[in-house]
């Protein structure tokens, strides 16, 4: 089996090695972001969500093919709010969310893509990815000492991130030629977007729970970061499996940007709502005449 052509996009990450962090844009392009276009962004995801409700009952009733949105980002880019405005409306028999933190003893007995595989989504349903298998080619990079507790029987420094990344190209080309669609967003906040938003959640006391010390401490280690996301995306971003690259500075444009991403990348599955025969029908028929003498 193949895979369904991915949607065009400016900020779809290149499939030949080419993309380049510091050419990323943080920002939407001009006249597009900010106060004075807010409400349009905001009407146009709301467009958006009522596109996808369409789209996600006619794949939950097809049931061939199954959807996995995959969102990575720095802290403070925006993922939960993202996630939550973007799939708003959406029939959550039809959908599953899941966060990826720090792996449990039992995931880590196992090789690290073990833990992803059972909350991948059955046909018929969306998927969403909150953080990662992407994780132990970002946050394990920067951090190599993380590898210690993963108990790995012999580890090349020179060549595991590769070799990791040649396995999620491996894993996520599996999926598509099974009939799931993935569609991974990377949410680009700039450095500076991200010390304002870390400052709001200590000045504004109904933010105060979304601040975590750790956050500013993985801060320090932005250059380190750019280096793994810019490798990863570089590595991963493939027709079967494409990367989205989106500004993140304005959430308004951002989320928009995904939703509307998502939606076209639906209307490319080849699904349909099931198809009733003539011997289906004629029951059908014959059972609403009795239905409706009973009411008579």
């Amino acid at each position: 089996m193949g895979y369904i052509e991915p949607v065009d996009s400016p900020y779809r990450v290149p499939f030949d090695g080419s993309f380049r962090v510091r050419d990323a844009p943080t920002e939407p392009p001009k006249g597009e972001g900010g106060k004075s276009h807010k409400k349009d962004n905001k009407k146009a995801l709301e467009a958006a969500q009522k596109r996808m409700r369409r789209l996600q009952r006619k794949l939950y009733a097809h049931d061939h093919y199954a959807v996995l949105l995959v969102f990575q980002a720095m802290d403070a880019a925006g993922k939960d709010g993202t996630i939550r405005a973007v799939m708003t409306g959406v029939n959550p028999a039809g959908c599953q969310v899941y966060s990826f933190k720090q792996p449990s003893a039992t995931e880590l007995d196992h090789d690290f893509l073990w833990r992803v595989h059972d909350c991948l989504p059955e046909r018929g349903r969306i998927g969403i990815f909150n953080r990662s298998h992407y994780e132990e080619v970002l946050v394990v990079r920067v951090h190599p000492d993380y590898l210690g507790a993963q108990k790995l029987p012999g580890v090349d420094m020179d060549t595991i991130w590769d070799e990791r990344l040649e396995s999620i190209r491996d894993f996520e080309r599996h999926l598509a030629r099974n009939g799931t669609m993935v569609l991974k967003f990377w949410l680009n906040v700039s450095q500076d977007e991200q010390r304002k938003r870390f400052l709001d959640r200590i000045d504004e006391p109904e933010s105060n729970w979304k601040f975590n010390s750790g956050d500013v401490k993985e801060r320090r280690a932005w250059d380190r970061y750019m280096s793994s996301y810019e490798a990863a995306l570089d590595a991963t971003s493939r027709p079967w499996a494409p990367w989205y690259a989106v500004p993140a500075d304005d959430k308004a444009y951002m989320r928009r940007v995904v939703a509307e991403t998502i939606c076209e990348s639906l209307e490319k599955l080849p699904v349909h709502f099931p198809e009733v025969g003539e011997k289906e029908l004629d029951e059908m028929k014959r059972l609403r005449k009795e239905l409706v003498g009973d009411g008579e």
